[in-house]
């Protein structure tokens, strides 16, 4: 009965595995979205999104759906960071802790570190982004993300 048990747990205990060593077709538009928002080029990062995404994030009106949610978030973005004082601003994202895809959905946790200078200091926010994506005839899309993470510190 012992080895049935362990038979028949064999496929999830391949598939966690699976899981666990990444997909780069999943990972692509996440690593995409990130370098386009480092490099500034918002329509690159724009790109990397289904039409209506849903993003959550830390600055005020904190969620954004529909068609215009990317560029009503990069102006909130910007809007806020100017108004702090905050320049400079790269996400440095981390190996995915979590990547589980199921048919056409993909969602994918990763440690994340945003760095920028806020009134001539380096500060910096360790947190974490979660991602769905879904996969349509051009490929991964994200679908949502959320961006999550204490205040930010001073670097030493």
């Amino acid at each position: 009965m012992k080895s049935l048990l362990a038979l028949a747990a064999l496929p999830a205990l391949l598939a966690a595995t699976a899981a666990q060593a990444g997909n780069p077709a999943v990972e692509a538009p996440i690593r995409q979205m990130i370098d386009g928002f480092n490099k500034g080029d918002i329509k690159a990062a724009k790109a990397t999104h289904v039409v209506s995404p849903m993003i959550v994030d830390e600055v005020a009106p904190y969620a954004w759906s529909g068609p215009e949610a990317f560029d009503s978030w990069v102006n909130a973005l910007v809007k806020a960071e100017t108004a702090e004082g905050k320049s400079g601003g790269k996400v440095t994202l981390g190996d995915p802790v979590r990547e589980t895809i199921v048919g056409d959905h993909a969602y994918v946790f990763a440690p994340s570190t945003y760095t920028f200078v806020q009134k001539g200091q380096t500060m910096r926010e360790a947190g974490t982004m979660t991602f769905a994506l879904v996969r349509g005839e051009a490929g991964w899309k994200i679908q949502a993300w959320t961006w999550t993470s204490p205040e930010a510190g001073p670097v030493k």
